[in-house]
């Protein structure tokens, strides 16, 4: 290879880590907004499962990872280390068939994860009393936002602990629907009492909003993860002909502090 073709390898290889170190320090503000967020969908499923703090600790982790192989690729490419530019290129490698394996279990098991974030919802909703726990606001907070009520629909708030004992009619009022003309309290959290046996909610449940929500996003999805593996490819690629291209380790290249 060319002394040319050498160094625009060399700084190509260079602004992808650079990239890749931007790109790991998103994925860990990405794993910190899941494990900190208290007003969303995310934390509904994180207060009654452990699995999304596990997700998020392994997001925060990767993204950790990613900044520090970005860091050690930059060195590696800027000073021509074959140790460290191999060492990169297994790690990407590495990194690119978890990416696969993952894609590949979610695809298969996502029946399973339909039953297990119903299973969670259906629990929240039973337990719900409008106190201002974590799960309880952020499940006011989703249901006042995408104006939905229950998980498949209102009649899985009858399975409430509070509104199946009462002896008044009382609904969530987080589902309230205002087009109903309802002039009871005006309260967004908590159980409202309903002036008919007929609740004043919204009719549809969440999980069509948020399968909506996946499948209106579901081309930008694909195209991240799609885009994602074609760089990790294209560094791996640039990795191997540099690595290649030194012929041997020039250790006084390494600045000394």
């Amino acid at each position: 290879m060319g002394k040319g073709c050498i160094t625009a390898t060399k700084y190509f290889l260079f602004l992808f880590n650079l990239l890749f170190f931007l790109f790991g320090a998103l994925i860990m503000g990405f794993g910190l907004w899941v494990l900190l967020d208290n007003q969303s969908f995310i934390a509904v499923l994180q207060e009654e499962s452990d699995t999304l703090k596990v997700a998020s600790y392994m997001l925060i982790g990767v993204g950790s990872l990613s900044m520090l192989m970005g860091f050690l690729g930059c060195l590696g490419a800027i000073y021509e280390i074959r140790c460290l530019l191999g060492m990169y290129f297994t790690c990407l490698l590495l990194i690119l068939i978890a990416q696969v394996t993952a894609a590949g279990l979610i695809y298969f098991q996502r029946d399973l994860l339909k039953q297990e974030m119903a299973s969670i919802v259906n629990k929240i909703m039973i337990n719900y009393t409008g106190e201002n726990k974590t799960a309880d606001t952020a499940w006011d907070y989703l249901q006042k936002t995408i104006k939905c009520c229950g998980w498949t629909g209102p009649g899985n708030w009858t399975e409430n602990t509070k509104i199946k004992n009462s002896t008044e009619t009382l609904y969530p009022c987080s589902c309230r629907n205002d087009s109903m003309g309802s002039e009871e309290a005006l309260s967004t959290s908590g159980l409202c009492k309903s002036p008919t046996p007929q609740w004043p909610v919204y009719p549809k449940g969440c999980i069509t909003s948020v399968e909506d929500w996946f499948l209106n996003n579901c081309g930008v999805i694909l195209g991240i993860c799609i885009g994602v593996a074609v760089i990790e490819l294209l560094g791996m690629v640039l990795s191997m002909c540099l690595c290649k291209s030194v012929h041997q380790e020039d250790y006084t290249k390494v600045p000394r502090y």
